[in-house]
């Protein structure tokens, strides 16, 4: 769905486009004005995506979020949100990152139990991800 959006074979309400990703109002809003940022290019999860498209969906997305800000609907802040893999709860398998206008009484949440975490278990997490991060 989002490669034909990208390609403009499928309709869409645009809000920015380049050569790299293009952002539009979503269908299925999270609150009036959400947007969503796609790369051009097929990408169905972080892994695939390279640098340059990342920071070009980051840029945009903030850009989107500072105009929301702006007036164009009720706007008290932005979140942005971004689900890889079908357990953090990815429905469309093309990378797409959510801008969305937050306000006092909206209809989003996200339900979590908030713990403090034993320090040596993140520092074994913590050694056990240094390893695994690319360096560039």
């Amino acid at each position: 769905m989002f490669c034909g959006i990208a390609a403009g074979r499928l309709p869409a309400s645009p809000v920015y486009e380049d050569d790299l990703v293009v952002a539009f109002m979503d269908l299925y809003p999270v609150t009036p004005g959400h947007v969503l940022v796609v790369p051009r290019a097929h990408v169905v999860g972080l892994g695939g995506l390279d640098d340059a498209v990342g920071a070009r969906l980051w840029s945009v997305a903030r850009r989107v979020g500072t105009a929301l800000r702006g007036g164009a609907v009720r706007c008290e802040g932005v979140n942005l949100f971004l689900a890889d893999g079908e357990a953090a709860g990815q429905e469309v398998f093309h990378v797409h990152l959510h801008v969305f206008p937050r306000f006092a009484g909206d209809p989003f949440s996200i339900h979590a139990v908030w713990e403090e975490a034993d320090r040596a278990v993140l520092d074994g997490q913590a050694a056990r991800l240094r390893a695994l991060v690319p360096r560039e």
